[in-house]
């Protein structure tokens, strides 16, 4: 059987059965077809695929300069699919069985400071639709500590003004309620009634809580460029993502006394080992308070 073909029930395997999000079975579409594509040029039926051929694969991924981290995910993206196969018969043996997975150095989490937050949420002028959208959009990223997938596809019946708190769908479809803070909240009432009907148009039926100039919803492309250029407009000292405003999120909260397994849930992490790098990060930003002020540090 060919590689490619393989791949294709896998996908729609992942998708149909196991349900996984669009999301998901993007990313392991696109480290399969890079594996599809090195099979085709050694000319490799599925059959054929050894586990020569799959360290000869990742140690073609690390002449590309790729780190660590994105070399592991192909690899557990490959060992997901070779184990599929070989539950299908379509392989007698999993050849990545014996494969060591490359050792990560696990990053501190890049994060704001209090001022740089209130730099930024000072940059959209609330004065237009456009700028209180994106002042209401921030402040939800930073209040809630969502991911910038779940703030797209938030609707407007998910958030709850009376209780103080929003609904959102996280990975793997687990539904979630995320407390929000009331400067967020008055925000948002502040978009729904001033911005939003303004770029809905004609689109009025629409669910969608944060729209784009169209009605229409936001890409998460969208949402990346519009705070990636506040962040620049606000001088930051690194690039802004969306994911950084999740990450001030964690730390501020934690740096303020808040318990693990709440900021677990918060943030919607199956394991609590994820959320624990957070604390980490608390722990560097100590270290740099006592040497910049203790007289014997």
């Amino acid at each position: 059987m060919e590689v490619a073909a393989a791949i294709s029930s896998f996908l729609t395997h992942i998708r149909v059965e196991r349900g996984l999000s669009a999301n998901t079975v993007s990313a392991y579409r696109r480290d399969l077809m890079k594996f599809s594509e090195f099979a085709q040029k050694r000319k490799l039926s599925l059959q054929a695929v050894s586990r020569d051929d799959l360290v000869d694969f990742l140690a073609g991924l690390y002449r590309q300069r790729l780190e660590s981290k994105s070399v592991a995910r192909h690899l557990v993206s490959l060992r997901n699919f070779l184990r599929f196969a070989q539950i299908q018969e379509l392989i007698p043996a999993d050849p990545s069985v014996n494969l060591e997975s490359p050792k990560i150095r696990r990053s501190l989490p890049g994060y704001l400071r209090l001022e740089e937050v209130e730099r930024l949420l000072a940059q959209p002028d609330a004065k237009t639709p456009f700028g209180l959208r994106d002042r209401a959009m921030v402040e939800v990223l930073y209040s809630a500590g969502l991911r910038v997938s779940e703030l797209v596809g938030l609707r407007v019946s998910d958030l709850d003004t009376k209780v103080g708190c929003v609904r959102c769908i996280g990975k793997g479809d687990k539904e979630r309620i995320v407390p929000i803070g009331k400067k967020a909240l008055g925000m948002v009432e502040r978009y729904l009634r001033d911005a939003r009907p303004k770029l809905l148009g004609k689109a009025t039926s629409s669910p969608t809580l944060f729209v784009n100039r169209r009605g229409g919803r936001l890409s998460r492309v969208g949402v990346w460029k519009i705070l990636s250029s506040y962040g620049r407009r606000a001088g930051l000292r690194v690039a802004l993502t969306p994911h950084m405003l999740r990450h001030s999120f964690a730390t501020h909260l934690l740096e303020r006394g808040a318990d693990l397994r709440s900021v677990q849930l918060m943030l919607g992490h199956a394991d609590i080992s994820t959320t624990q790098i957070y604390t980490h990060v608390v722990e560097e930003r100590l270290k740099q308070i006592y040497k910049a002020h203790h007289p014997r540090a």
